[in-house]
């Protein structure tokens, strides 16, 4: 057995997690936090047969998707009355990070 642990973008997980559901896969999920962008996100967690992590991995892969988004930073210390250009840039978020990893013992109580 493999144990599957996904962090995806929130906007992603509605759906992936209909899918995975609808598959006949049991999903567990978290929310979680980023620590780059400080973005919400939301981890699922399931275990699968060796066979169904090809078909998991997929399903994931098809329903998580990358975007772009503009970022902004702040200086650290602001003046009063002083203007200041908040400077952006467009870094690339969602998509799915995936980790299997091998199951010593699976029990369902």
């Amino acid at each position: 057995m493999k144990f599957i642990v996904s962090v995806v973008n929130k906007d992603d997980s509605g759906p992936l997690l209909d899918v995975l559901v609808a598959s006949g896969y049991r999903v567990t999920t978290l929310k979680t936090t980023g620590g780059y962008l400080r973005k919400e996100n939301v981890t699922l967690f399931t275990c699968v047969h060796d066979e169904q992590v090809e078909d998991v991995v997929c399903l994931i892969q098809d329903n998580c998707h990358t975007r772009t988004q503009r970022m902004g930073s702040l200086p650290p210390v602001l003046e009063s009355g002083e203007w200041y250009v908040l400077d952006t840039e467009e870094v690339e978020v969602g998509g799915a990070v995936i980790i299997v990893l091998d199951v010593a013992q699976f029990l369902k109580a």
